[in-house]
Order: structure tokens, then C-alpha cells, then sequence
């Protein structure tokens, strides 16, 4: 799937012996990872509660620093830029979407190109462009308070802030999680959409199944603060490693049917 895009819009990603050990815990929270994420590649990282996904995630826009180990993003050592710089380059969502409840939805979608200089009509174009892009009307949306959004609609501006300034790598982390399971359908959707049309590199953090199989280039097991199994869904479905991978994603013949013989990325438009 990856293959089909322009994989030039989005940078490689490449995880070198990362660990991760918060101060006072007994053994790692991420232990020893490797991963090599192309560029315009969809990853998910899967795996139940607890098993370091979300902290490995973040270690990529050092919201968390590894104590051991490389990441370099398009050749560039992380460690060696201004961490406020390098997360300016970088699009996060995450399951509370945190949008300032007293800024409008323009001016919440526009924050990081404003830190970033660009001028007034530079921004308003952006901001039609991305709320168009997640199926926000922006006449209708531009001007509305957080408090004036569902849920759903809260996410998309979400999606469409962390996408403002134009970032190569999009880090989600458990994003749909607080929605109902309606919603998050046509948010998966509307994703894997603006994922098709952008060649961003997503790296995408769940503990459900049947999200990551629908979403994902490439899904990555972890357990335990480990890789398990790193593969395609049709071939992790065919052909799990071991017994956890197994269990984990032990789906029904229906799910397993729609998987192998036409992904969501294969599908139509938005819903």
C-alpha cells in the first residue's frame, strides 16, 4: 500500500536499541527496540495496556528521552535537534485533543504556523484547506468554540491542528479511543483518506485490533516492552509468530475475510 504514494511527502523513521526506563521502575518500559519505518508508511503499534507502545511513540518527538539508543528521522539524529523545534515538525494527536477551549477552531488549527511566522492569509488558507481536508465545512467551522463541537467533530480539528504546518511524520496515540464506536468508524476512515491523499508517515498507537488491522501498512506487535512480530495485516492474520500474536488477534472469520480480501485503504471515500 505504501508503495502507491508519493513517499517523498512523508520522512523514514529508523529506531536504533531504544530503551526506556521510568526513574523508580524495577525493568524497562521499552526494552531494546528496533524498527525501521519508511517514508509515507502507515505503523500501528498494537499490543493490550501497559506494554511501552505509547511511550516508544513519544520517544520519536522526545516528549519522553531514551536512555539508550538512536532515532533518526530522514538521517537526522532527534536527540540532536532543539526539542521545541523538532515537535513543531512534528503532527501529535492524542486521544484528549486538548484544543484552547477559548480560541476558535481557525485559531486552534493555526497555532503552530503562527509559533512558526507564517502570515495571516497563509493561515486562514491553511485552515480552509485542512478543515475541508477532514470533512469540516469551513464556513461553518472557522469561527466555533471547542465547547460547539461533538466529539468526533473535536478530533477531526484534531487531526487537522497536528497536520498545520505541514509535518513529514503524524504520531497518534490512541486518538479515537474516547469516541463511540460509530464515530470512530468514520474517523478511521477519514484517516486512512487524508493518509491516501498526503503521504504522511503515521505512526498510530492502539490496543484494538480490529483498528489496527484496518488502518495499518505495517502493524507492529509489542508486549512487554518488546517487538513481537512486525508484518503486514493479511500475513500477521496467516501467519502470527507465537502464541501472544496469536491470542491477540484471534478475530472472527467475517473481520478476518473483509482484511485479507479489501483493507479499509483499498475502500471508498470518507464517511
Amino acid at each position: 500500500m505504501a508503495d502507491a504514494r508519493d513517499a517523498k511527502r512523508g520522512a523514514a523513521v529508523r529506531l536504533a536499541g531504544i530503551r526506556v526506563r521510568y526513574p523508580g521502575a524495577a525493568s524497562d518500559a521499552v526494552g531494546g527496540v528496533d524498527l525501521t519505518i519508511a517514508g509515507g508508511e502507515f505503523i500501528v503499534l498494537l499490543g493490550p495496556s501497559g506494554c511501552g507502545k505509547s511511550t516508544l511513540v513519544r520517544t520519536i518527538n522526545r516528549l519522553i528521552e531514551q536512555a539508550a539508543g538512536t532515532i533518526d528521522i530522514d538521517g537526522e539524529d532527534a536527540r540532536a535537534a532543539d526539542p521545541v523545534v523538532l515537535r513543531r515538525g512534528i503532527g501529535y494527536v492524542i486521544q484528549a485533543v486538548g484544543l484552547f477551549p477559548h480560541y476558535t477552531v481557525a485559531e486552534n488549527v493555526a497555532v503552530v504556523p503562527a509559533l512558526l511566522g507564517w502570515d495571516a492569509q497563509r493561515r486562514a488558507r491553511r485552515v480552509d484547506e485542512l478543515l475541508a481536508l477532514v470533512s469540516l465545512d469551513p464556513a461553518r467551522y472557522r469561527s466555533r468554540k471547542p465547547r460547539q463541537l461533538s466529539g468526533g467533530e473535536a478530533q477531526r480539528v484534531g487531526v487537522a491542528r497536528a497536520l498545520a504546518a505541514e509535518p513529514r511524520v503524524l504520531l497518534m496515540d490512541e486518538p479515537f479511543a474516547a469516541v463511540d464506536a460509530i464515530v470512530r468508524a468514520s474517523l478511521q476512515t477519514e484517516i486512512a483518506r487524508v493518509h491516501r491523499e498526503l503521504g504522511t508517515t503515521i505512526v498510530f498507537v492502539t490496543h484494538d485490533v480490529d483498528e489496527a488491522l484496518r488502518l495499518a501498512d505495517r502493524i507492529v506487535v509489542m508486549n512487554a516492552g518488546r517487538i513481537v512480530q512486525v508484518a503486514p495485516p493479511k500475513e500477521l492474520l496467516e501467519h502470527p509468530a507465537d502464541d501472544f500474536v496469536r491470542r491477540l488477534v484471534g478475530v472472527d472469520p467475517e473481520t478476518r475475510r473483509l482484511v485479507t480480501e479489501r483493507p479499509l485503504l483499498d475502500g471508498e471515500g470518507a464517511a
